[in-house]
Parts: structure tokens; C-alpha cells; sequence
């Protein structure tokens, strides 16, 4: 299992929005990223700076499993509204680099 932290900057005035969106997610895309091996995705937001934490099975292989799935590609369009920058779900990304933790 990994845990990934990740970083994203939401547009100016899209805080309230953002929220009211991530309130309740739907069943299909609860299950979509279920099925591509997400056990637990959390998001801090502080102004419009957003930190998560993602623990996947393989979060490579979950980034392009999701980049062909009409459910996630719908999510992404409202996310695309809603974020400085598009996400492209290459799967290359690697998330933050951890620096340090507690041993």
C-alpha cells in the first residue's frame, strides 16, 4: 500500500464551491476509485491550497486506470473549473517527495 501526499491551488473564489462539490461524492465515482485500488483519500484545504493524502494500492497504475474512466473524466471536468491547473492523469507524477517522518 502507498501513501501519497499530493498539492493542487484552487482558482480565486472557487473555495465555497470546491466544498460544496467534495461534500458527498458520487457512488460512481466512490467506486471508481475504489476499483482502482484507493483505500482512503483525504483533503486539507487552507484558503485555496489543498494538501492530500492518497493511500492506493498503486497509485501509477490508478492515475491511468482513472484517466480512461467516463466517470472520473467527468469528475476531472468540474475539477477543471474549479483548479489553476488541469490534471492530465499521465501517471507519471510521483506526488510530493516525502522529506521527513516521525520514525
Amino acid at each position: 500500500m502507498q501513501k501519497i501526499a499530493l498539492h493542487t491551488r484552487l482558482k480565486a473564489g472557487k473555495e465555497a464551491e470546491y466544498d460544496a462539490v467534495h461534500a458527498r461524492i458520487s457512488d460512481e465515482l466512490d467506486a471508481a476509485l475504489r476499483a482502482a485500488g484507493v483505500t482512503g483519500w483525504d483533503i486539507w484545504r487552507t484558503g485555496r491550497e489543498l494538501f492530500h493524502v492518497v493511500e492506493v494500492a498503486d497509485y501509477q497504475a490508478m492515475r491511468r486506470e482513472l484517466a480512461a474512466n467516463p466517470v472520473n473524466i467527468a469528475w476531472q471536468a468540474v475539477m477543471a473549473e474549479l483548479l489553476e491547473v488541469e490534471d492530465d492523469y499521465s501517471g507519471d507524477d510521483l506526488g510530493l517527495a516525502k522529506v521527513w517522518g516521525l520514525p
